[in-house]
């Protein structure tokens, strides 16, 4: 009979919380020769085992066993190499479950050349509990890019897990909009997943996923909320096809209690959380040991995935997202002085996104004190002394807004006649300063930028 690892609730894409794991195994499969065949019926009823006593549904599993079981009587993977075996398998079992994985993993396999396993809690916080960047974008818009949901106490206040997410949306208390960003994310743990949706709902809520196992359920309602929660912020959550589980559950979650809009494409559909499982024979299984159950929709998004309320290519999604939290601040009032600044950065958004504005780029070379104006790569740059220069997006006819900064504007300045004398730097908060053009007698010009 194989032993059991200690099963937890994670809801986590198996090549995703098994990629830190396989790391050094697969730089050592390049050292070490193919292992031998392996006795294929004898491992392959060792996974079926397993998949019988675990699966969350008892009677799908024991299908599922009996099914494996009967190709391996038929020889279908006789002579397959272990770890070619566990390939097989693993394809033969994602299409029922996304979360079936199965893996070749003898304690003593490559021992020599694998560099020592980190610890959990040294991995943990050298992913930094899965925050990647923590970041105001242009026009006050948080941005959270979180590759994984990590393990997670929410009772225990001072954890690493806990400690972390809190300061993360703590740098992130006083933005107009926020964008988490989960196109990266394999999943993690129920418990994170709702302590952080708390941030945004009222307490109580009933919108939390409960979680079917075999003999009980469990809640992925948090047991200790977000203390104060933003219920009125604007919310924007990005997917990729490689969104999966725990980060499903997330998008799932808000995207249907209509907290949050969903942004980028279809997501994994891998709604089953479970964990791996020692089947004997050097192999090891992740099984799903439990299925979520939305009370909003009365269901979850196993093999379908989330799908998006605003589709777009995963590369294009933060983009897309940033200019409708900027629409959507700016369609709810802001005071006049800090509206500038957020209908600043969305003209330049909405900038990049076109197609780049002729300009007439030689009408305004030249010095206009300590400030000149070259032109590189098509693009006309700001230059100030030995501050790196500045690159201009045209917006209008003689307004720039600076790439990177669209806080900062250039306005040109016309005669009678139409030639550049001056030029202004702008900011949203109201600062101007400007700049006479010394050549102002000599800046006629004929070429464009295409």
């Amino acid at each position: 009979m194989p032993r059991p690892m200690t099963l937890l609730l994670l809801c986590c894409l198996p090549f995703a919380s098994l990629a830190q794991a396989s790391t050094s195994s697969s730089q050592a499969a390049v050292k070490t020769a193919p292992a031998p065949p392996v006795d294929a019926r004898a491992a392959v009823d060792g996974i079926a085992g397993v998949i019988a006593e675990y699966y969350h549904d008892a009677a799908q599993g024991a299908r599922i066993a009996g099914e494996l079981r009967a190709d391996a009587a038929r020889g279908a993977f006789d002579g397959s190499a272990p770890q070619v075996l566990a390939t097989r398998l693993t394809d033969r079992l994602d299409p029922i479950d996304r979360h079936f994985k199965v893996r070749w993993a003898p304690e003593d396999a490559g021992r020599d050349d694998r560099a020592p396993d980190l610890a959990p809690e040294d991995a943990a916080r050298r992913d930094n509990h899965g925050i990647r960047r923590v970041e105001v974008l242009p026009g006050n818009v948080g941005y959270l890019d979180l590759r994984q949901f990590a393990a997670f106490n929410p009772e225990a206040a001072q954890a690493p897990a806990r400690a972390s997410i809190d300061a993360a949306l703590n740098v992130l208390a006083h933005v107009d909009a926020l964008i988490i960003d989960l196109r990266d994310n394999g999943g993690g743990s129920p418990a994170m997943v709702g302590y952080l949706a708390s941030a945004f709902t009222p307490a109580g809520a009933n919108i939390y996923n409960t979680f079917r196992l075999r003999e009980r359920t469990i809640s992925e309602a948090p047991p200790v909320p977000y203390a104060a929660p933003r219920l009125s912020m604007p919310l924007y959550v990005l997917t990729s096809a490689r969104t999966g589980s725990a980060a499903e559950s997330f998008a799932y979650t808000l995207g249907n209690a209509g907290r949050a809009v969903v942004v980028g494409t279809p997501t994994a559909g891998a709604a089953n959380p479970g964990g791996e499982v020692d089947a004997g024979h050097g192999f090891r299984v992740f099984v799903s040991t439990g299925s979520p159950i939305s009370p909003i929709t009365g269901r979850n998004w196993e093999g379908v995935g989330v799908q998006p309320h605003v589709g777009t290519d995963a590369a294009q999604a933060l983009a897309t997202a940033h200019i409708l939290a900027l629409e959507a601040v700016l369609a709810s009032g802001l005071p006049a002085a800090e509206a500038v600044d957020t209908r600043w950065a969305l003209e330049a958004l909405r900038a990049e996104a076109g197609p780049l504005r002729a300009v007439a780029w030689q009408d305004y070379l030249g010095d206009y004190g300590t400030v000149g104006i070259d032109q590189a790569e098509g693009r006309l740059r700001v230059r100030r002394g030995e501050r790196p220069p500045l690159l201009l997006l045209p917006i209008s006819d003689d307004l720039f807004a600076v790439v990177g900064n669209p806080a900062q504007r250039v306005r040109f300045q016309r005669d009678g006649r139409g030639r550049v004398t001056a030029l202004e730097l702008l900011r949203s908060n109201g600062a101007l300063d400007l700049h006479p053009r010394e050549d102002a007698a000599d800046n006629s010009g004929t070429g464009r930028l295409p």
